[in-house]
C-alpha cells in the first residue's frame, strides 16, 4: 500500500509539472518552463538526498561560469554557488531541527581552526572599512566551507563517497581540459594564448593550473590503490597523462612549483622523516629568506628571462623580478598589502576589501605595464599576505595554523592507518593541500568555488579518514556505528 501511495504521488507531481510547463509554453510563449522539471528534481534532492546534491556540485563546479558585475558589484559562479548556498541553508535548517552534529567531526582539530577563523572574520568584519563587502565575503566563505568540509566529512563516512566526489570533480575538470587543449590547438599552442584559452570556465591559467595540480596528485594516488581492475587502472593512467599534459600546456609556473613541493614532502614521508623535522626545515628556510631577502632579491634582479611559450624559458622566468611583468606585478601587490597592513596591523581593513582599497598604496616605482592607477586588477596574489592586509596578524597566523594542523593531522593519520586505502587517500589529500598552500604564496583562490571546493573537501578527506576509517583493517567494512554518532 505504501509503495502504491508513493507511485501515485509521483504521477500526480509529474502531471502538475507537465501542466505548468504547457501553460507557460502555450500562454506565455516561454520555453524556460522546460527547465522546471530539472529545478524541481534538484529541490527534491535537497530535501531527500543531500548527498547527491554534493556530488552534483562536485561535477558542476569546474564547468560553472563566473558572472561578474551583478547588482552592487556582486559576482557569482553559476550554477555552483547557488547550489552551495542551497546546501548551506539546508544544513543550517537540519542542524537546528535535529539539534546535533557528528561529535567527532565537530571536535576535530581542523574544525576547531575553522571556528577560530570565522570568529576572527566576524571581528574583522565589524571593524571593516567596507562592512557590506566583508559580510558578502564571509557569507560566501560559509557556503564554500560548510558544504565542502563539514557536509563532505559526513558524506565520506561511506568510504565509497570519497572516490565518487573526487572523480565527479575530475570528470568536470576533464571536460574543461579537452575544451582548453582544443581551443589552445587552434591558436598553435602559443604561450600567450595559454593565459586565457580556459575561459569562461576558469578566469585565467593560474586558477586552472592550481586545480590541475591538486587533481594530478589525487589521480596519481589511484594508480596505487589495491583491488583495481586493469581496465580501470589503464583509465586512471590515461587521465593522469592527460592532466600532466594539461598542466604543462597551462604555462602556470606556480602550479609546477606546487607539484615539486608536494614531491618533496612525499620524499620526506617515504624516508620516514618526522613531522617536527619537516616543520623545522620550513621554519629555518623561511627565516633565512627574511634574513637575506635583500641579497636574494639583488641576485634575482639579474635574471632577465621573460615568460614565453618555451617550457625551459618559462621555468627560467620564475625568478625574473627585473623584466617579467607578471612577477613584478605580484611584488607590487605584495608591497601594497604590506603597506596596508602597517596602517592596520591588528584588525586589517576587512575581509574581501583588498581589491577595492589597494590603489593608493601602490608606489610609482613598483608599478608595471599591467598596473592600473584605479587598482582594479583583483586580489593580493597571496593567501598569506592578502589575509595580512585584510585581517591583520591574527588572520595571517590563522592561515598558517590551518597549514600546520592539516599537515600534522594528515601525516599522523597516514602513519597510524591500518589499511592501505586510508594511507593512500590521506597522504594524497595532504600532499595536494600542501602543494596548493605553496602555490598560495603566489596566488589566492580560496574565495572562488573552483579551488574552495577541492581544497576544503581534501581537508574533509583527512578528517573523515582519521575519524572513521584509519582504525579499520578493511577500508570498506560496515560503518554503522560511526554513522549513528
Amino acid at each position: 500500500m505504501h509503495k502504491l501511495v508513493k507511485t501515485a504521488t509521483l504521477y500526480v507531481i509529474s502531471a502538475i509539472v507537465v501542466a505548468i510547463g504547457l501553460y507557460f509554453v502555450i500562454k506565455k510563449d516561454t520555453y524556460l518552463a522546460f527547465a522546471l522539471p530539472a529545478v524541481i528534481g534538484i529541490l527534491l534532492l535537497y530535501v531527500f538526498s543531500l548527498d547527491k546534491v554534493l556530488l552534483l556540485t562536485a561535477f558542476i563546479t569546474p564547468l560553472s561560469i563566473n558572472i561578474e558585475k551583478i547588482t552592487g558589484g556582486l559576482s557569482v559562479s553559476l550554477p555552483a554557488e547557488p547550489l552551495l548556498a542551497g546546501i548551506l541553508v539546508m544544513f543550517i535548517a537540519k542542524t537546528i531541527f535535529e539539534r546535533r552534529f557528528n561529535s567527532k567531526i565537530a571536535k576535530y582539530p581542523i574544525s576547531i581552526v575553522i571556528y577560530v577563523m570565522f570568529i576572527w572574520m566576524i571581528a574583522t568584519t565589524i571593524t571593516s572599512e567596507m562592512p557590506i563587502v566583508s559580510v558578502k565575503f564571509m557569507v560566501s566563505r560559509l557556503w564554500f566551507i560548510i558544504p565542502s568540509y563539514f557536509l563532505c566529512a559526513l558524506l565520506f563516512r561511506d568510504p565509497k563517497n570519497i572516490s565518487k566526489f573526487i572523480w565527479y570533480y575530475m570528470a568536470g575538470l576533464i571536460i574543461v581540459v579537452f575544451y582548453t587543449i582544443s581551443n589552445h590547438a587552434m591558436h598553435g599552442f602559443d604561450g600567450d594564448t595559454a593565459h586565457w584559452v580556459m575561459t569562461p570556465y576558469y578566469n585565467d591559467h593560474t586558477a586552472y593550473g592550481a586545480a590541475l595540480a591538486v587533481y594530478i596528485v589525487l589521480c596519481a594516488a589511484y594508480m596505487f590503490m589495491p583491488n583495481i581492475s586493469k581496465i580501470k587502472k589503464l583509465g586512471i593512467i590515461a587521465t593522469f597523462c592527460l592532466l600532466l599534459l594539461a598542466i604543462v600546456l597551462s604555462f602556470c609556473r606556480a602550479s609546477w612549483i606546487s607539484l615539486i613541493a608536494a614531491l618533496g614532502v612525499l620524499a620526506c614521508v617515504r624516508l620516514k622523516i618526522k613531522f617536527k623535522y619537516i616543520a623545522a626545515v620550513i621554519v629555518v628556510l623561511a627565516g633565512l629568506f627574511f634574513t637575506f631577502q635583500h641579497q636574494i632579491f639583488y641576485s634575482l634582479s639579474k635574471n632577465d628571462q621573460d615568460a614565453s611559450g618555451d617550457v625551459v624559458e618559462n621555468i627560467q622566468s620564475m625568478t625574473n623580478i627585473s623584466t617579467d611583468a607578471s612577477n613584478l606585478e605580484r611584488i607590487n601587490r605584495w608591497n601594497s598589502a604590506i603597506r596596508m597592513f602597517k596602517d592596520r596591523p591588528l584588525f586589517g581593513w576587512g575581509p574581501g576589501t583588498y581589491q577595492f582599497l589597494y590603489a593608493p598604496y601602490q608606489e610609482s616605482k613598483n608599478k608595471t605595464i599591467i598596473s592600473t592607477n584605479s587598482g582594479d586588477m583583483g586580489n593580493a596574489h597571496s593567501e598569506y599576505i592578502g589575509t595580512l592586509a585584510e585581517q591583520g596578524i591574527p588572520g595571517s597566523l590563522i592561515v598558517v595554523s590551518i597549514v600546520v594542523v592539516f599537515m600534522y593531522c594528515g601525516l599522523m593519520t597516514y602513519r597510524r592507518a591500518k589499511n592501505k586505502e586510508s594511507k593512500i587517500l590521506v597522504l594524497a589529500a595532504t600532499l595536494a593541500l600542501f602543494g596548493y598552500y605553496v602555490h598560495g604564496t603566489l596566488n589566492n583562490f580560496l574565495d572562488t568555488d573552483k579551488l574552495a571546493v577541492p581544497i576544503w573537501s581534501c581537508m574533509a578527506i583527512i578528517t573523515a579518514i582519521d575519524c572513521f576509517h584509519a582504525d579499520k583493517e578493511n577500508f570498506y567494512e560496515s560503518n554503522e556505528v560511526s554513522e549513528r554518532q
